[in-house]
């Protein structure tokens, strides 16, 4: 087994470890033992169960940036990709959040943790932001005096709704289509786009 293989294995029944028994609760010789590699392979590619944990919310935040980049690639609009990315981003962010179980609590509460780790996945959507919105001004669909400023804020108030959209505390009494509407109302007006019919 390859380097890399043996690695993304412990990653990932530390990460099942995680998500069934809690991080605090979980010990890098359960992981030894869970993973049957023992504890001198495991302390060869990670020295501490921080480490470890860090290394799993990195993982599942790249599985979040090849979501976000597939969504970036389908050939539609780029109003219509604009909010297929916002989408994609906080969904999949949920879905990451919840498959991990007990992992939801570490999440929250090592928030700056996890943005220590989330650099990269930060900076990579940002570019793809711009990209789409650069697109988007040249086909006339946006009306934008500067991307990159446009970018940066887009992604900040995505992120700044991660938590409350994960609890489910945004319009919790309204359907799906109807929120991502109103969603979409205040995106448009932010980018200037024109010839929208999203009318609530």
């Amino acid at each position: 087994m390859t380097v890399q293989r043996t690695r993304a294995q412990l990653v990932d029944v530390a990460r099942q470890l995680f998500a069934k028994k809690g991080v605090e609760e979980t010990t890098m010789n359960d992981i030894a033992v869970a993973s049957k590699k023992g504890r001198r392979t495991l302390y060869t590619y990670f020295k501490s169960k921080d480490q470890i944990y860090l290394a799993v919310v990195e993982s599942e935040l790249e599985v979040l940036s090849t979501k976000m980049e597939q969504a970036a690639e389908r050939h539609t609009a780029p109003d219509d990709k604009i909010m297929e990315l916002i989408m994609t981003h906080l969904e999949a962010i949920k879905m990451v959040v919840y498959r991990n179980g007990t992992l939801k609590a570490s999440f929250f509460r090592d928030i700056w943790k996890v943005e220590a780790v989330r650099k990269e996945f930060d900076h990579k959507e940002i570019l793809l932001f711009q990209k789409v919105l650069q697109d988007g001004k040249d086909a006339g669909y946006f009306d934008l005096d500067n991307v990159d400023i446009m970018a940066d804020i887009l992604h900040y108030c995505i992120k700044g709704i991660e938590v409350p959209y994960i609890r489910g505390q945004i319009a919790d009494d309204l359907d799906d289509e109807i929120g991502w509407r109103y969603v979409s109302k205040i995106v448009f007006g932010a980018l200037g786009c024109k010839n929208r019919r999203d009318n609530l």
